[in-house]
């Protein structure tokens, strides 16, 4: 029956099909009538019959998103004209928002936070997608609007709840999409479905304007066909809300990324439920991740487990109870499984929701603890996948099996990112997830980054490659680069001060040609002063990224006369640095002719050998 639905479609669809977020900007930016025609070429041949939308857009109000975007200058707008999807629990202002219930559906009077950030970076919602009711559920089954298929081979579940999210990014019909992700809902349909799926910390989105499913555990999250464009949407649409009670600054504390060669921990004995296509894949993951320098340590995985299972068969499932409210009360207008599962929530009472809260936290800090031995955990996304008709045969089993690499990840207050890995040997996609700390989230997307170079896939499942060019995430806010030419170069006395505080090398390079080097008395560990001069030369130093809110506690600890102050690299750009009090050169040493602390340093180790 989705033979015909999911058939690329004529010319004009063809020519838009799975572009990423910088080639739809090309295309918006040709000429205003040309963004019109396209997107309503767009418009035109995604079709109400087609499962993975909830509602679309009418060619109104597609065009009222148009017209307000040509009246802002495109230069500055990072998503100008660039078209994505919105999971049918998160608000469009003047569209109907059902969570998949018909009888729950309302018309939101104002756009969701993350929903307003994006339009207003120049994005247009072309529609609102199905999902499992009240986002309950890992299947993309359990929606009055249909199922949603796998885009790989319909006989299969697409993943949920965001079933639709996933699908409409995985053909190609838009650049990206929000969904929402309490127990896997935004990673599950990325593994099932060959996408990046962003999971951010929680409170790092907004949920103001979103229908709540477990409230404490909620966060909206971005599906794309890679890891860059993914970043990008995250990037803009985070950020505190006070309008949401729940929403978190970023502590700026937290590494810019992972390093070159890191260290992590994956499942001693990992759980594929019998499915031997899925155990082929992720070991073929696992030999990807050490052939691009990881070093990979098993870990007991029985408190990442026994926390997961805590969201459904225990208390936590009264989150779910409170969200649903009174529609509790007409089962006929629910879907039969979720009715059952958010039902169950009422057995439970105020102390058994305590008890159940301090499991989680003493979980939550075994975990923890584990995980700071690591740079991040490494787990397939899914153990397996399953058909339709088999979902039908065990709906609640089956469900689980999917969560059992998911559902502890919010109770823990980690960050997450699914990332497309090597296909089953039947043709589908197997995912591969990266969990760290809160607040770890650029950093895993570093790493997805360079996972994507080495191990280049297409674009979900329109069967076009992604770009092979190399791309870098934006600069961060939250980071400063600081340029070090001494004591605290890589492998030197003092470069655990930079370590310790999460820094991250970015290079090495070499200053303006502006600039002399001196080796000071009297100092130790022996550290050199570099100062600004009329006729100079160019000095090795390296950057690093240090998180902005250990800066000071760094410079609180650089002893006089060296100071931070600005220095100018090489290709003109500026950063922090290491520079020096003028009166304490008079009686240094100019080494400025050795063009780096190393080679000065090297030169006295060969005179006194």
């Amino acid at each position: 029956m989705y033979a015909n639905l999911y058939t690329r479609w004529d010319s004009d669809m063809t020519s838009t099909t799975g572009l990423t977020i910088e080639e739809w900007k090309s295309v918006a930016l040709l000429s205003p009538d040309h963004l019109a025609h396209t997107l309503h070429a767009l418009l035109s041949q995604c079709r109400q019959q087609d499962t993975a939308w909830i509602y679309l857009a009418s060619a109104g109000e597609l065009q009222a998103q148009i017209d307000a975007l040509q009246l802002k200058s495109a230069q500055d707008l990072p998503l100008y004209g660039v078209p994505f999807a919105v999971k049918d629990n998160i608000d469009v202002a003047g569209w109907p928002t059902s969570a998949a219930c018909a009888a729950f559906t309302y018309s939101a009077a104002a756009d969701a936070t993350v929903v307003h950030k994006l339009k207003a970076a120049g994005a247009i919602v072309i529609g609102k997608t199905n999902l499992d009711q009240y986002a309950t559920g890992l299947v993309g089954t359990r929606s009055p609007w249909g199922a949603v298929p796998n885009s790989f081979d319909a006989d299969y579940v697409s993943g949920g709840s965001s079933s639709g999210s996933a699908s409409v990014v995985a053909r190609g019909l838009v650049a990206f999409s929000l969904g929402t992700d309490t127990a896997g809902s935004g990673r599950v349909p990325a593994g099932f479905n060959n996408l990046v799926g962003l999971k951010p910390t929680k409170g790092w989105f907004s949920a103001t304007g979103v229908v709540p499913a477990c409230r404490l555990n909620d966060t909206i999250s971005v599906f794309a066909l890679s890891v860059e464009d993914a970043w990008q949407v995250a990037d803009i649409a985070g950020g505190y809300d006070a309008t949401d009670s729940y929403s978190r600054p970023h502590p700026q504390s937290t590494p810019l990324a992972l390093g070159k060669t890191p260290h992590f921990a994956i499942p001693q004995h990992p759980e594929f439920y019998g499915d031997a296509l899925a155990e082929a894949a992720w070991d073929a993951a696992l030999e990807c991740l050490a052939e691009q320098g990881a070093t990979l340590s098993p870990i007991d995985f029985s408190a990442f487990h026994q926390l997961a299972e805590q969201l459904y068969y225990g208390p936590w499932v009264a989150e779910r109870t409170v969200a649903v409210g009174d529609m509790l009360n007409h089962p006929e207008e629910m879907d039969t499984v979720v009715h059952g599962i958010v039902a169950s929530g009422r057995q439970y009472s105020a102390v058994d929701a305590y008890k159940a809260e301090y499991l989680r936290a003493d979980l939550t800090r075994q975990i923890q603890h584990t995980l700071s031995q690591f740079d991040a955990l490494v787990v397939p996304t899914s153990p397996t996948i399953h058909t339709l008709a088999e979902m039908q045969q065990e709906p609640v089993l089956y469900n689980s099996h999917f969560g059992y690499y998911t559902n502890f990840t919010n109770l823990a207050d980690l960050s997450a990112l699914a990332l497309p890995g090597p296909f089953r040997a039947d043709g589908l996609p197997a995912g591969i997830t990266l969990i760290a700390p809160a607040w770890h989230d650029r950093a895993l997307a570093s790493f997805g980054l360079q996972w994507q170079q080495r191990n280049p896939w297409m674009r979900g499942a329109t069967g076009q490659p992604l770009s092979s060019a190399p791309v870098k995430l934006a600069p961060s806010a939250h980071h400063v680069e600081l340029a070090v030419v001494g004591a605290h170069l890589t492998g030197m006395p003092l470069n655990h001060q930079l370590t310790q505080r999460g820094a991250i090398k970015l290079c090495e390079t070499i200053t303006a040609e502006t600039y002399r080097l001196y080796a000071l008395k009297n100092t130790q560990p022996a550290k050199p002063g570099l100062a600004k001069a009329s006729v100079g030369s160019a000095i090795t130093v390296e950057v690093w990224a240090m998180p902005l809110a250990r800066l000071g506690e760094f410079v609180a600890e650089i002893p006089a006369p060296l100071g931070i102050g600005t220095l100018t690299l090489a290709d003109g750009r500026q950063v922090k640095g290491f520079i020096c009090e003028p009166a304490a050169l008079t009686d240094a040493t100019d080494i400025t002719a050795y063009g780096g602390w190393r080679n000065w340093l090297a030169q006295q180790e060969k005179q006194h050998v």
